[in-house]
């Protein structure tokens, strides 16, 4: 009886064992996947890239320094209302009671007791020198100015962008390219090693082969650092999160520009900002001129005041005690110590100024537009030269391979049409890469949009 009992114990003890080694296995199998789905919840989906115009256009959304312009603009517009306000009547209502502890009222009026008064001033600016008109269209060209800074920040936006997305695709290429010298050379390093072991390759080929593996491998390293930081870069453009991943469904590749650099000059001088802004501020500092003028001329004001006092509310509109008064005032400067014509001068110079500032812009427009055209030739010349080359390189490595493996040819040809190979891919590439940024900045130079330019249909 007692063995027996000892026994149950016992297997109670390994079943109870059991259960609880049951629980706690199915206890960290459900955190496991809570886990696990919990990741899978909060990893966001892949931010894809199909064109560069997606870059570009959620490039001019949500950057900051284009959001805070547009508020520029559209704080401009409100300073139209505020010029245009002086033109018009100023009517303000005046209301107010007093009480008087004490009145004397022997020989002269001096109010009620409890004093109430009622009362309308309305008050035009009839003449100002010139200054108000001054200050109106001072205030439209400042709009002006303000949305051609618009302008010129989103064509920097733009460009930015284009550097961006072009250099990450220059990177994948580059990476592509680099990877596939790797994968060569290990390729020929294992043939090479058999040749060896069969008796047909000498112990130098595969030392050699070995030495041009390991040279590779930190270029190939570099290149996916540098697709990782360009895109990083992107990244930030962008503002999408840096843990984030961002894909890219495009291909490096170039449209032909046919140059025209009359054409493109005069595009240039029309439409960019920066030379429009310097046409802009010429005619502000025009009327800063007569802004400067005003301050020695007339001013003249009318003012027309309707009022009603009463020592009672009840009978405040009866005729006795209404009163009403209009009237014109008229202010001529005489001396100011020669302020006004030292305003004036300023003024002049700094029109006269103005003048040189837009020639010099004139100047380097032509000169950036000149250098688009010559990188462009440049870039397309790169491009017709190793195109052609690529082929060839091709066969060469073909050639040096089939001569090694007939004992013709040495194991070195094979490594240096090997990198000859990878190398003028890489021009090819990088003259892509060189044509496309200097297409984006020609566009940007001559203020052309990727996306087209919005309408202002707002009129001040």
């Amino acid at each position: 009886m007692g063995k027996n009992k000892s026994f149950r114990l016992q297997l109670f003890q390994y079943k109870r064992v059991d259960f609880f080694y049951i629980l706690i296995c199915l206890a960290c199998t459900l955190l496991v996947f809570t886990q696990a789905s919990s990741e899978n919840e909060n990893k966001d989906s892949p931010v894809v890239l199909s064109s560069l115009k997606d870059a570009i256009n959620i490039a001019l959304k949500s950057n900051l320094n284009i959001q805070m312009q547009e508020k520029e603009v559209a704080a401009s517009r409100s300073d139209i209302i505020v010029a245009k306000s002086v033109f018009f009547p100023q009517l303000s209502l005046d209301a107010s009671y007093t009480h008087n502890d004490k009145v004397f009222a022997e020989n002269i009026f001096t109010g009620f007791k409890n004093d109430n008064s009622l009362g309308l001033a309305l008050n035009q600016s009839i003449y100002s020198g010139g200054a108000n008109y001054a200050n109106f269209k001072q205030a439209i060209l400042k709009l002006k100015i303000q949305e051609e800074t618009l302008r010129s920040r989103k064509l920097d936006i733009e460009f930015e962008a284009k550097r961006l997305y072009y250099g990450l695709l220059l990177a994948y290429e580059t990476e592509r390219i680099t990877e596939d010298l790797f994968n060569q050379a290990k390729a020929h390093y294992e043939d090479v090693k058999q040749k060896f072991s069969q008796g047909t390759a000498s112990r130098f080929d595969v030392l050699q082969s070995s030495v041009q593996v390991s040279k590779i491998m930190p270029e190939l390293v570099k290149a996916k650092n540098a697709v990782e930081l360009i895109k990083a870069d992107l990244k930030k453009l962008l503002k999408i999160k840096m843990l984030d991943d961002l894909k890219v469904e495009d291909k490096l590749g170039y449209s032909l520009v046919d140059i025209n650099e009359p054409e493109f000059l005069k595009v240039a001088y029309l439409n960019q900002p920066a030379m429009n802004l310097k046409t802009l501020g010429i005619d502000v500092n025009k009327w800063a001129i007569q802004l400067a003028k005003a301050t020695n001329r007339p001013q003249v004001n009318a003012g027309f005041n309707y009022n009603l006092r009463s020592n009672n509310l009840g009978n405040i509109t009866d005729s006795q005690y209404r009163n009403w008064n209009a009237g014109i005032a008229v202010s001529v400067p005489i001396f100011d110590g020669f302020s006004s014509k030292g305003k004036v001068d300023a003024a002049k110079v700094r029109y006269e100024e103005a003048f040189l500032d837009k020639e010099n812009i004139a100047d380097q427009i032509a000169v950036d537009i000149k250098k688009a055209c010559l990188d462009l030739k440049q870039s397309k010349s790169i491009i017709d030269y190793t195109k052609d080359n690529i082929g060839e390189a091709k066969e060469a490595l073909k050639i040096s391979e089939v001569s090694y493996d007939n004992g013709e040819g040495t194991n070195l040809d094979i490594l240096d049409a090997q990198v000859s190979l990878s190398q003028i891919e890489k021009d090819y590439s990088n003259g892509i890469y060189d044509y496309l940024m200097a297409q984006a900045f020609l566009d940007k130079t001559m203020a052309r949009f990727s996306l087209g330019e919005e309408k202002n249909e707002k009129k001040s």
